[in-house]
């Protein structure tokens, strides 16, 4: 039986309302996957994604960034609550870490096999959380934005990264790809990339439907995207 619970979290100055999901029948402490939403805020979008974890054996974890009730309901305010952490991402890398303290201390969690996965600003945090030596196994971005903190880290990057890029993303240019590689290499992680042809961003969303601004879902790279990230997951957990 898949179970589906809303789990509040707190800070100093926030409480948090993200969306966790398992499977009920397995038995024993199971791998956790963190999951980070768009710029608009942890929706049924992640929540589905936490179902679908759920049914191959995780505890997925949609997590909130913004605050309890903190959602946008247009672009022009998902740009404001995405702005407000993007020029502070210490901010940003503390929530993330809050969100992962409590995905890691949860009762159906095996603490050692944690992943985090991330879509469009999603996958700017996750890999924050990366780039900051998060006790993580593995990382994956699906359409992310590659933009590194200015943050002074020095260390190698201990989890195994998978980004999954549409190559004609307009918010990840091939330019910035290659800057990503060089970083991660620079670091000393393990990491690949696979990159989509014909795909834009946002293109595991079918409501995304702005072509003329290179956001569009695609189908057969949303397949083939998540399938990758199951056998990647696979491997790093097992």
């Amino acid at each position: 039986m898949i179970i589906t619970k809303t789990i509040q979290y707190h800070d100093a100055q926030n409480t948090y309302e993200g969306y966790m999901s398992w499977d009920n029948d397995l038995p024993g402490k199971k791998p956790g996957v963190l999951i980070a939403p768009t710029f608009r805020g942890q929706s049924e979008f992640e929540n589905k994604k936490a179902e679908e974890l759920a049914k191959i054996g995780y505890v997925g974890f949609a997590i909130d960034l913004y605050g309890k009730g903190i959602r946008a309901n247009s672009p022009d305010e998902a740009q404001q609550l995405m702005d407000s952490l993007n020029n502070n991402r210490p901010l940003l890398l503390k929530r993330m870490q809050l969100a992962l303290d409590t995905l890691q201390n949860h009762e159906q969690v095996d603490a050692g096999r944690i992943g985090a996965i991330g879509f469009c600003f999603g996958g700017k945090c996750v890999l924050d959380l990366a780039r900051s030596g998060a006790a993580i196994q593995g990382t994956v971005t699906f359409h992310g934005v590659y933009d590194k903190p200015d943050i002074p880290y020095h260390a190698p990057i201990t989890s195994s990264l998978l980004i999954l890029h549409g190559w004609e993303d307009p918010l990840a240019t091939p330019d910035q790809t290659a800057a990503l590689a060089k970083e991660l290499t620079g670091r000393g992680a393990d990491w690949q990339l696979h990159a989509f042809g014909h795909t834009g961003h946002a293109f595991t969303n079918p409501n995304a439907k702005f072509p003329e601004k290179g956001m569009f879902y695609q189908e057969q790279s949303n397949n083939r995207a998540w399938k990758l990230m199951v056998d990647f997951f696979h491997e790093r957990f097992y």
